[in-house]
């Protein structure tokens, strides 16, 4: 009976954390200032549409060079090329017209093409300065797999984002502050660890969205603990980002569905949606603020009043996630899964790191 109650208020705590990231306060430039990135070099995933583009927007006008890291789309999305083309645009507006600013074609589905990307750029042989893994699915079938044998969701939303990060270490090592933002979700609250099954299929607990965006920020949490542990990685920030209830085209599937949760989606989206452009100020606000930059006292670097990383940022405002990002034995386990499935040793990707 306690064990149930227990439970009960358990899931009362998720439920009221995940609405709290419906959110919709407006932000304005007294939230997110900016600042001037001239010479610095980021790369964002999924940035030829949604949060990713606008944020891509945002870094174009602030002086950065920019990889916008995208699979050729579908037909209904705009395509990197005018991505870029728009980016450019911006930077030229605002006295950026030496920036560079380039698509790299990446799809996450696909093992082989991000291990292409990552050699492309680790040839070039640029400090990277910050590293956005933005691009995601919607849910799917559990058992929607892909060539390399992972269901959709899991690679896309999680695996490949772990191996594109890892792969791009050195290069993230070589710059003086660098930062990765990932844009999990209040869903994380949501999920549950089944690490029984880690690559979803029918038998799987909780649904393949939630329960990805609750590992990537159990990842991100046991991510930034390693660092702090190795002097070659200590001054690497990793936070997680969840950019509020965006109304964009990653929606479209659930949107033109006629069931409930479609349903419930489109009254939704009347009341809390905030637009790509509000939505990307979370992963800007990440990428920039001083507060979500490295900690001085333990990372050697940054200004005071730095909060260092392993946190979830509820649209630009700290919040609590999931007991289970605190849980070190869990996060121990889902490290050794994600050996397992990505074989991350033999690649030698925990040569530092470790198991």
């Amino acid at each position: 009976m306690a064990s149930s109650l227990l439970s009960g208020i358990y899931h009362l705590y998720d439920l009221f954390q995940a609405i709290r990231g419906a959110n919709p306060t407006f932000l304005t430039p007294h939230h997110v200032p900016g600042t001037d990135l001239t010479g610095k070099w980021i790369i964002i995933s999924g940035s030829n549409s949604g949060i990713g583009l606008e944020a891509a927007k945002s870094f174009a006008t602030w002086g950065a060079n920019l990889i916008l890291a995208c699979r050729e789309p579908a037909s209904w999305e705009l395509h990197p090329t005018a991505a870029v083309q728009e980016c450019k645009f911006l930077a030229d507006a605002h006295g950026h017209s030496r920036s560079v600013i380039e698509w790299w074609e990446i799809d996450m589905a696909d093992l082989a093409s991000v291990e292409a990307f990552c050699r492309r750029w680790l040839d070039s042989g640029r400090g990277l300065d910050v590293l956005c893994n933005n691009a995601g699915v919607v849910s799917t079938s559990k058992t929607h797999m892909t060539r390399d044998g992972f269901q959709l969701v899991h690679q896309v939303n999680f695996l490949s984002h772990v191996l594109l990060t890892l792969r791009l270490l050195p290069s993230l090592a070589r710059s003086p502050e660098p930062r990765v933002i990932c844009t999990t979700s209040c869903v994380h609250h949501l999920g549950e660890l089944d690490l029984e099954h880690f690559n979803c299929g029918p038998d799987m607990h909780g649904g393949d969205y939630g329960n990805n965006k609750l590992y990537f920020q159990m990842w991100v949490s046991e991510l930034q603990s390693r660092f702090l542990k190795h002097r070659e990685y200590m001054h690497i920030t990793i936070n997680g980002v969840h950019p509020g209830y965006v109304v964009t085209g990653i929606w479209k599937s659930v949107n033109e569905a006629e069931d409930t949760s479609g349903r419930w989606l489109k009254t939704l989206s009347r009341y809390i949606g905030i637009t790509a452009q509000q939505g990307s100020l979370a992963i800007t606000h990440a990428a920039t603020s001083p507060e979500l930059g490295p900690d001085p006292k333990t990372q050697s670097v940054g200004v005071v009043g730095g909060g260092g990383g392993g946190r979830y940022i509820n649209r630009i405002w700290e919040a609590a996630p999931k007991f289970y990002c605190h849980d070190l034995q869990a996060r121990k386990r889902l490290w050794v899964k994600l050996d397992e499935e990505l074989q991350l040793r033999e690649k030698g990707l925990l040569t530092i790191l470790g198991l």
